[in-house]
C-alpha cells in the first residue's frame, strides 16, 4: 500500500491537535552543542540532499512504513541519499497500535527498511507515538494495555536490531495515552513547535532529538555534540 491517504508524517497529527509547527522555525534557546537535521516522508517526494546538506543539516530520519500495509515509495532515494551525501541517517515507523501487534509492526519496520548497522552513519529506528489519524486518539487502548504495545515492539525491535528504537511522541500525547516509562532503554524524540521542548513526558529526564517546526520542512535538533551524535549510531 502506498496511496497518499495512508501516508502519515511524523507530527502531522500532532500539529493537527496542538496546534503550531507551520509558522517560522522560532527563536530557540539552544545547547552549547547542537547538530540540525531534518525528517521526511513520501510527502516529500525526490529530496535535494545536497541543498540540505548545504544548510547545515547533518542527520536525517525518513519515514519507512505504517502500521503493516504501507511502505513510503520514496523510501530508497531519501535513506540511500542522505547517507550518499555524508548524513548519518535513520528510519521510522509510524505506528497504528489497533491494527495488528507491536512485535508484527516492529518486523515489518525492519523487514522493509527499518533496520540498523554499525557503520557509524545509522540511527537506531525511531517508533513514531502520536494521536490516531483514523479514529479515537489512544488507538482504542488505555494506559496499560499501550505500554504493552510499545514494550512488544520495542523488544522485538531490539531483539532483531541489537538497539532499542528512538521513541518520537509529544508530552501531551503520551502523558494521555501511555504511561511506560522507556527512559531507560528509549533515545526521546520530543515534538513542541516552540522555543523549546518544554516539560518532557513522563520517564525522561532529557531529550535527545527535538523537533521544533515544520516549516518548509520538519526540522530538528539532535542534544549535543556531532560526536555524541556519531556514538549514538555507532551504539
Amino acid at each position: 500500500m502506498s496511496s497518499a491517504q495512508n501516508d502519515h508524517a511524523m507530527g502531522s497529527q500532532i500539529r493537527k491537535h496542538e496546534g503550531g509547527g507551520e509558522q517560522a522555525a522560532p527563536e530557540r534557546a539552544l545547547p552549547l552543542a547542537a547538530v540540525e537535521g531534518i525528517d521526511v516522508s513520501g510527502h516529500q517526494g525526490n529530496v535535494d540532499w545536497p541543498a540540505y546538506w548545504g544548510q547545515g543539516k547533518r542527520f536525517a530520519y525518513v519515514k519507512a512504513t505504517e502500521g503493516t500495509t504501507y511502505r513510503s515509495p520514496y523510501f530508497a532515494q531519501q535513506y540511500n541519499g542522505s547517507y550518499d551525501v555524508g548524513m548519518i541517517r535513520g528510519a521510522y515507523h509510524f505506528a497504528l497500535p489497533d491494527v495488528s501487534s507491536g512485535a508484527e509492526q516492529a518486523n515489518y519496520f525492519v523487514d522493509h527498511g527499518g533496520g540498523w548497522s554499525p557503520d557509524g552513519k545509522t540511527l537506531p529506528g525511531a517508533l513514531d507515538m502520536e494521536y490516531n489519524p483514523y479514529g479515537d486518539t489512544c488507538y482504542g487502548h488505555d494506559p496499560g494495555s499501550m505500554t504493552a504495545w510499545i514494550k512488544d515492539f520495542s523488544d522485538t525491535y531490539f531483539a532483531r536490531t541489537g538497539r532499542y528504537p528512538v521513541i518520537y511522541t509529544s508530552t501531551s500525547w503520551w502523558n494521555q495515552c501511555t504511561g511506560g516509562d522507556f527512559g531507560a532503554t528509549s533515545p526521546l524524540w520530543i515534538a513542541r513547535y516552540a522555543d523549546s521542548p518544554g516539560a518532557l513526558p513522563a520517564g525522561w529526564g532529557f531529550h535527545t532529538f527535538w523537533q521544533y517546526s515544520s516549516s518548509p520542512i520538519d526540522q530538528n535538533s539532535f542534544n549535543g555534540a556531532y560526536e555524541q551524535l556519531q556514538a549514538l549510531a555507532t551504539g
